[in-house]
């Protein structure tokens, strides 16, 4: 307690006298109304949803005879099943009405897929139904389109859309049924020609009127009610409140696993459903019957209060609920439509036996925070360093020689913190934290990779890359293979790094201007400009002294958020670690031979793999390794940045099990909004002090320019070297320098742009695809980079069938096989290998062997000069 208290004085004096610790559960939604449905009594258990951008609503029951009248049951009293069917075209328009459907139906479940709206079951007062049919509204016409039948007649169920597949849950088969259904069906709309799935339903009791919704890859299912044969035979309900999560299974276990979860704080019993999915991890539940005067219904008539307005949050990743708003009136048996960036729900019952023909309608808030000026001026103070840094080391540029290779002249530690701080962007400085946040420790062995790397690096490449006097690591290519094989290692680098250049600027960007009051384009504009600014007047020099500085802010602020968060979490440090163990969120190991997972040997073979990529085939990084004096300098650069990443891991995979506790224990503090990536850039604006964000802030810009410099550097080394001086071998070495610089200006000012235009248009699903295409390029230049260096038989021919078929065959199994991730790398290199090894033995070539350029050479030279 002692040392809680003391380091929160510490925090307080660094960081000035408040917080800015925020609950955000007050009231999320903005709620308004549109056009009234034009039936004036409204309806209840309607079918609703979206299709063409049209809202539509669709049969339904209501009481044409009010069921009480003066406080007491009114015999004249009859439900009436309804078939009418409106569209509403938009939201400021009139709603409209077109075909009816072929009966009186109500109380089935909707689900809108992007054909159209989906009908399930439903029944009128004789019976229920199993049919399931497809509204679609098109030019003006509504149609209707046959989908497989349910299993059996259900009404009264809940059904939601997860992938390319709906399941439904619960129900009951007829109206006069005395007990409910406990079935679990999905439909695969991608194979409708095999009809529904009976699937293991949860486990617990059966029942009616639940709410469904998906999240998280993920189909949840809450509350609900057991029908029970009381007393003569009555049958009564039960309100229920467990909850369940239902994860398909991919390989293995062919149906999924169920799981269960938090209870709901009070039933939600025929609450809008499905429920709306916002953000990345939470679920929104409005309203629904409690069941508090559910023994009170005739007694109270119509003197009802009607059902609950309360707006529920449900967490996937904490387990927890919490209040998030109200609602202008408690609507039940409806369904919540997602119609553009609004939440609808359309007409509904309000208290038993009315309906109401209102559509409420529904925006999710943007909560930002606000920075202080303590933020601003360190934040500023921090890039006016880095900028003087830039202008320092311009003294130092006289020729190529300083601007790639810093004249030799680097540290070795220097260099090895470069090589550190480049390979950890301001994506990784969040998605690590994000990551462990959401899940748990298993990626930490990926960091361990990095260390198994390290001696392949010193012991094989790196002599290649010293003792040939190189500038670029593709220049080796040439020399093993040919002009072909090194020109395409400089393209296939060059363009990764455009397409990287661009993500790692908007990235961070995006994610500063969504939990904070920035602007998206500002933060873009000025890490683009002063990163430039200093990469083009200090060269590698200023990139790697920069990037030193970065790295200290960088895990400083890590740091930082861990204390600070210890501080804040009632229990401290001790009260952490017993959350994450109850959580299983320091599970680091998945025993199981399943490639499709994170597997242990997964993990660790694909990222010594993929590892291999940068460390031996990234001119970014292998620029690092030749700016030291000597080869033996030039290693310890090597295991300087292995060593780095073991305690960089454990800080940030612990930030990420602390940001867990931390909203484990205060879950109204998170914004059901955000994505979970933007959970840390959350936590620093709205629980920091003054101040203290700034540095925070001052992490995230330093890691993405991190990135940034060395792209461009190293772009610009790649282009002067490896394509104009090769082409142009008599330019002056003052020309070369101008044409670098420039080269740099014009690689800041693409990178910018396109980060700009990807935050003002929606591009960044095209830019996804071409950074998935570029992704087939690293395994294969890390491929030819080994075929060269471990077999002394490899030719030019054969290198390029190697990597032509390293493309393709990792292009094959990124689309048609669920091979994880992880294991690209390991796909790419090792078919290059294999494919241009075989080749080479098949087809000939004129030119002589290489000598001296594999690693049996060159170990036979060591031997000789011993």
């Amino acid at each position: 307690m002692k040392r809680r208290l003391l380091l929160s004085l510490i925090l307080l004096a660094l960081g000035g006298a408040y917080s800015r610790g925020v609950e955000v559960g007050t009231q999320i939604i903005d709620w308004t109304e549109l056009p009234d449905l034009p039936d004036r009594l409204g309806v209840a258990g309607a079918f609703s949803g979206v299709s063409g951008e049209a809202l539509i609503v669709a049969g339904g029951a209501n009481f044409p005879v009010p069921l009480f009248k003066d406080g007491q049951l009114n015999p004249s009293a009859a439900k009436v099943w309804l078939g009418n069917t409106y569209v509403l075209a938009e939201p400021s328009g009139k709603w409209r009405e077109v075909t009816p459907l072929a009966r009186p139906l109500a109380y089935g479940a909707s689900v809108t897929i992007p054909e159209g709206l989906v009908c399930i079951g439903g029944g009128d007062a004789g019976q229920s139904y199993a049919e399931v049919f497809m509204l679609v509204w098109s030019d003006g016409r509504m149609e209707k389109q046959e989908l497989p039948p349910l299993p059996k007649p259900c009404s009264n169920t809940a059904a939601a859309l997860l992938d390319t597949t709906i399941y439904v849950a619960g129900g009951q088969e007829s109206p006069d049924a005395n007990s409910a259904m406990h079935n679990f069906w999905a439909l695969d709309l991608s194979k409708t020609d095999r009809g529904w799935r009976e699937l293991a339903p949860w486990p617990g009791p059966e029942r009616i009127l639940p709410v469904a919704a998906v999240q998280d890859g993920s189909f949840f299912l809450f509350s609900g009610c057991r029908l029970l044969t009381g007393q003569a035979g009555r049958i009564r309900r039960q309100y229920l409140k467990d909850a369940y999560r239902f994860t398909p299974a991919k390989l293995g276990a062919p149906e999924g696993l169920w799981k269960r979860i938090a209870d709901v704080p009070v039933p939600v019993v025929g609450a809008p459903s499905p429920a709306i999915a916002t953000g990345q991890s939470h679920i929104l539940i409005f309203g629904g019957d409690s069941g508090q005067h559910a023994d009170r219904t005739f007694q109270l008539a119509d003197r009802h209060p009607g059902f609950s307005t309360d707006i529920l949050a449900y967490h996937t990743i904490t387990d927890t609920w919490v209040n998030a708003g109200v609602l202008p009136a408690g609507h039940v048996t409806t369904p919540a439509v997602k119609w553009g960036d609004t939440v609808v729900i359309p007409s509904g019952e309000v208290r038993p036996g009315t309906r109401s023909p209102k559509i409420l309608s529904g925006a999710l808030r943007k909560t930002r925070a606000a920075f202080a000026f303590a933020d601003y001026a360190t934040w500023i103070l921090y890039l006016a360093v880095i900028l003087c840094m830039g202008f320092y080391f311009a003294k130092r540029e006289k020729g190529t020689d300083d601007f790639f290779l810093a004249g030799r002249r680097v540290p070795w530690w220097a260099a090895g913190v470069s090589v550190f701080g480049t390979q950890l962007s301001a994506i990784t400085f969040m998605a690590i934290p994000a990551k462990v946040y959401a899940t748990d420790w298993v990626y930490i062995l990926a960091q361990a990779a990095i260390i198994l790397v390290a001696p392949i690096i010193v012991l094989f490449y790196l002599p290649f890359f010293r003792r040939l006097n190189l500038t670029t690591a593709y220049q080796y290519l040439e020399r093993r293979f040919n002009l072909t094989v090194r020109l395409f290692g400089g393209v296939a680098f060059c363009l990764m790094q455009l397409g990287r250049m661009a993500i790692v600027l908007f990235l961070p960007a995006l994610a500063l201007s969504t939990v904070a009051n920035l602007n998206i384009f500002a933060c873009i504009l000025l890490m683009g400009i002063l990163c430039t600014i200093y990469t083009v007047l200090g060269g590698i020099e200023a990139v790697i002294w920069t990037d030193v500085l970065q790295v200290i802010v960088l895990m400083g602020g890590a740091l930082l958020c861990t204390a600070v968060i210890i501080s804040k979490v009632d229990g401290g440090l001790s009260q952490i670690l017993y959350l994450g163990v109850q959580a299983n969120k320091f599970k680091a190991v998945n025993l199981t031979w399943d490639y499709t997972t994170a597997a242990v040997w997964v993990v660790l073979l694909g990222n010594i793999f993929s590892n291999l990529v940068p460390y031996s085939a990234d001119q970014a990084v292998v620029q690092r390794y030749l700016t030291t004096r000597t080869e033996r300098q030039a290693a310890n650069a090597v295991w300087t940045n292995a060593v780095l990443t073991v305690p960089a891991a454990l800080i940030f995979f612990f930030l990420g099990t602390a940001l867990y506790a931390f909203y484990r224990t205060m879950p109204a503090k998170l914004n059901p909004t955000l994505d979970t990536d933007a959970v840390l850039p959350w936590f620093v604006v709205h629980e920091l002090p003054a101040g203290l964000a700034g540095i925070i802030l001052a992490a995230i810009f330093a890691a993405s320019m991190s990135s940034l410099d060395s792209s461009m550097n190293s772009m610009a080394t790649v282009v002067t070297t490896d394509f104009y001086h090769r082409f142009k071998p008599n330019s002056s070495d003052h020309t070369r320098l101008l044409l670098a610089r420039i080269v740099t200006v014009v690689l800041g000012l693409f990178a910018t742009a396109c980060a700009v235009l990807m935050a003002l248009y929606p591009i960044k699903s095209i830019w996804d695809l071409f950074m998935a295409l570029l992704g087939l390029l690293g395994g294969s230049v890390a491929g030819v980079f080994a075929l060269g260096i471990f077999t002394t038989r490899a030719n030019a021919p054969g290198a390029l069938v190697g990597i032509l078929s390293s493309i393709v065959t990792l292009y094959c199994v990124r689309r048609f096989t669920d091979v994880h991730f992880f294991l690209y790398g390991a796909v790419g290199i090792i078919t290059c290998l294999c494919a241009g090894y075989l080749a080479s033995m098949i087809i000939p070539t004129s030119k002589a062997p290489a000598t001296g350029l594999t690693v049996y050479e060159m170990r036979s030279r060591r031997k000789s000069s011993t």
